[in-house]
């Protein structure tokens, strides 16, 4: 009985731990806690101004278009422009970030929770508009810019360059 009771309670914290790490958080057993984190919020308006624009491109369209008049294309074009402001909304709303622990930063990337690890990270690029965080894999840049999503840059980079020195992770001041 007691065997089996540890083979349940093993499947049960693996299960538990598979979920919790799709979440982005630590394992239950894990003991050493990531410490303070610090958070880097930007907010996103290039893309959501281009939505919006494009939703009243499609408005005044569909306002001056007399060639298909009928009831369904009405609707379809209402649906339409208002699908484009509601996704605008949505992505202005929705702030990107940079969270930066002990040893390891993860930021939301194409609609998941990214991470890397302070290991997995190559280099640092610090530079007046922007961060840059290269990962040693073939995997594309973080860039953090201050023109495209308005990010603190200077405080971002100071902390960066604290988390590069306490991971020996290289710095580059461009």
């Amino acid at each position: 009985m007691a065997r089996s009771w540890e083979r349940m309670v093993q499947r049960n914290t693996h299960q538990v731990n598979k979920r919790r790490k799709k979440e982005g958080k630590d394992s239950i057993n894990s003991s050493s806690k990531a410490g303070p984190t610090d958070v880097y919020k930007g907010r996103n308006i290039v893309f959501p101004v281009l939505l919006a624009a494009l939703g009243a491109l499609y408005w005044t369209i569909g306002q001056f278009d007399t060639s298909s008049a009928n009831q369904n294309s009405l609707v379809m074009n209402w649906i339409g422009v208002v699908l484009y402001f509601a996704l605008a909304a949505m992505i202005f709303f929705r702030r990107p970030y940079l969270k930066v622990e002990r040893a390891r930063v993860s930021t939301f990337k194409f609609n998941r929770q990214r991470f890397l690890e302070a290991a997995d990270i190559e280099k640092i690029i610090i530079s007046r508009g922007s961060v840059n965080i290269k990962p040693k894999a073939k995997r594309g840049q973080w860039i953090f810019s201050r023109l495209i999503n308005r990010y603190d840059t200077a405080v971002m980079g100071e902390r960066m360059e604290r988390f590069g020195q306490l991971n020996h992770i290289p710095v580059e001041h461009k």
